[in-house]
This record gives C-alpha cells, structure tokens and sequence, in this order.
C-alpha cells in the first residue's frame, strides 16, 4: 500500500480512469460547479482540479496494490480538505465535534472491478486509518450507505458498508437522512 502523492499519481491516475468522470472531487469543492458540462468536459475539469490538489498535498488516499497494479483506494482527508460534507442539511442538525481533536472524514472507495470481493477496501481503510495515526490522529468520521436498496445500487458501495466500519471499531453516531449513517472513531496518535 501507498500513500496518495505526486509520486503515485501515475497510479491514482490509472485508476481513476476506469472509475469515470468523479475523480473522488465531489467531496473536495464546499459547493458543485455551477454550469452544464458533458460528462468528458467534467471528467477534464475534475481530473485537474485532482492533480492540483495531490501536488499542493491536499489530496489524500490509501493505494492498494496487486505488486505494481493499483487495484483500489480509500480517500480521506481533513476536515478543511473535504468540506462538502458540512453542507449536507442532515450534517448541519448534528451536534458538532467538540474539543480540540482535528476531524477527518473518509469518503470514498474505488476498487477495480476485477479485485471487487478481495477485500481491497479493507485493506485500503486500514491504510487510511494508520495514515490518519501517522498524521497524529483524531476523530474520524464515516458516511457508510445504509438503503434498503443497497444491492441495487453498486456505486453506492463508493462510500463502504456499516459492516466494514464496525469491523474497524467505528460506532454508529446518527442518521443522515433515509440512506447513509454517520459513524465515528478516534485514532491515537503513533
């Protein structure tokens, strides 16, 4: 496993292109970009808003490797680094982190569809995890999917399962509407 970088961008890169247009940007902009785009124009945009940000290293995520493939990433970040979040209405009504333990959020999975099942989001959540340690740790939050309609929808499993994160010791905190949960962990620094 690696850290996401200006040295792994090749990588990153390399997958994020069989993920689509996202690039995992949507969480990284407080607001969407206004305007009507075609998805490649979008694809263009989100791509080197991404790059900016990993070479300025305000762009995090745990790189999964088979050898030298990439196979899958966990994207996390600080609080200041993924703001998105606290404009989601849900978010807003919550009781807000207290105390002076820095925040940060773990928003996005991408695994390739030819690892899916191997558990390389798992591996790619610890990794996060123990960079967050690394980094001096603190709260971590969580915004796994939690619909009825979960089997449906398969890029909803962008965001990791309630199941995946209990097994890391998060706990549930409160619902974000009808279809995702808010779940917390605090990481003792190294």
């Amino acid at each position: 496993m690696k850290e996401l970088s200006y040295a792994t961008w090749p990588d990153f890169e390399k997958l994020a292109m069989k993920q689509g247009h996202c690039w995992c940007m949507y969480y990284q902009r407080p607001r969407p970009v206004r305007g009507k785009f075609s998805t490649a124009e979008r694809g263009k945009m989100n791509r080197k808003a991404k790059e900016t940000l990993v070479r300025q290293g305000r762009s995090h995520a745990a790189l999964v490797y088979d050898g030298r493939i990439p196979v899958g990433w966990c994207q996390y970040g600080s609080r200041e680094e993924l703001p998105r979040i606290d404009a989601g209405r849900n978010y807003k009504k919550l009781e807000p982190v207290s105390g002076n333990k820095k925040l940060w959020r773990i928003t996005c999975f991408f695994v390739d569809k030819e690892y899916r099942g191997q558990r390389v989001a798992r591996t790619a959540l610890r990794g996060a995890l123990e960079s967050i340690r690394k980094q001096g740790g603190g709260i971590v939050e969580a915004y796994p999917v939690v619909s009825k309609n979960l089997s449906k929808v398969a890029e909803w499993m962008w965001f990791g399962s309630p199941s995946m994160f209990r097994r890391e010791r998060f706990k549930p905190v409160a619902p974000l509407g009808t279809g995702y949960h808010l779940m917390r962990r605090t990481i003792l620094p190294s």
